[in-house]
């Protein structure tokens, strides 16, 4: 791997239990924990992402969450993190049964997927290739590769191409191409018509 493809990592990141592809970048003031992510993908800083799986050329814009952090509303007296990561407070050992939860409810994230700013994935969601999720959104559900949603709690408002080229695309798997065929591809990649009279 050449030094070019090794991961870019601004200041205050934190990764834990993470992998990263090549050319990932990961910008300022992010925190993965227990996350594998795709080549090419990247953070555009103060964004946390636990136990999830994101494809590759993933395209995650500011304050985006995924996989947040749930209170106990109903399970529980106080909702308050004493509860359950209460050696911050000196009360004893954390509650990792509590965390357990959402390790269960991981989420994916397909490939060239761009996320919004400040946008929210919760727990348990997956994440069609392709898909875009508008700025402040709050996803609940799972979304159709290629669907364009957003909204509280985010909705479809569109798709990026009828379902025949997704199709053709799906099949193409270019997210897959190595380094060199994306470089001598590149002029296809910016001209969608040429892309597909060559590729698809």
């Amino acid at each position: 791997m050449t030094s070019q493809a090794q991961p870019r990592i601004g200041s205050n990141v934190i990764l834990n239990s993470t992998r990263l592809g090549n050319y990932v970048h990961l910008a300022d003031d992010t925190t993965l924990d227990e996350v594998d992510m795709g080549d090419y993908s990247y953070t555009d800083g103060h964004n946390k992402i636990c136990y999830a799986t994101i494809g590759k050329f993933v395209s995650i814009a500011s304050y985006v969450r995924i996989n947040p952090g749930n209170h106990p509303t109903y399970q529980r007296i106080a909702q308050h993190h004493f509860t359950y990561r209460s050696s911050a407070y000196g009360l004893g050992d954390d509650d990792e049964a509590f965390f357990d939860w959402r390790r269960e409810r991981h989420v994916t994230i397909g490939h060239d997927v761009w996320i919004g700013h400040n946008a929210t994935i919760m727990p348990g969601v997956t994440i069609g290739n392709g898909a875009v999720i508008g700025t402040a959104s709050v996803v609940t559900k799972d979304v159709a590769p290629y669907a364009i949603v957003a909204g509280v709690p985010a909705k479809p408002i569109g798709s990026r191409f009828p379902d025949a080229l997704i199709e053709r695309i799906e099949r193409s798997g270019w997210w897959h191409w190595d380094h060199d065929t994306l470089q001598r591809r590149l002029a296809d990649f910016r001209d969608l018509d040429s892309f597909i009279e060559h590729y698809l």
